[in-house]
């Protein structure tokens, strides 16, 4: 029997470690810290990111984390923390869970970019690291 969506998120939230916007605020800048934006580049241009977000779609990570793709990114071998925000949590929870597989420090923002500019956190323009 296939699973929904929401036996999904509740399976990863059990699993992944998740941050709130107040513990990250402050903290997304950290040289120990790669925030991770998973949405796609419409969203990202349409309302920004986080200042020094790494832009990851979602439909790349599994070839950008792994060091034996031939698509392989540099910032997922950083050894870091990294945490992956979508619009509102659902996304980069899945995501996080997945990077977690991978064998990441991976961690996801509870309420993601919605919540982040709810509470009125910075927001820059479309820019990559990495």
């Amino acid at each position: 029997m296939a699973i929904g969506y929401k036996q999904m998120l509740a399976e990863a939230d059990a699993e992944v470690a998740s941050v709130t916007v107040e513990e990250m605020s402050g903290r997304f800048s950290s040289d120990e810290i790669v925030m991770v934006d998973i949405r796609d580049p419409r969203e990202l241009e349409r309302d920004g990111m986080i200042p020094g977000a790494f832009h990851a779609p979602r439909g790349m990570l599994e070839f950008w984390i792994d060091p034996e793709s031939p698509y392989h990114k540099p910032a997922f071998a950083e050894g870091k923390t990294y945490v992956f925000y979508c619009a509102s949590g659902w996304r980069s929870l899945l995501a996080a869970r997945l990077a977690t597989q991978m064998g990441l420090d991976a961690r996801s923002l509870r309420g993601g970019f919605g919540e982040w500019k709810k509470q009125a956190q910075p927001i820059g323009e479309k820019a990559a690291r990495g």
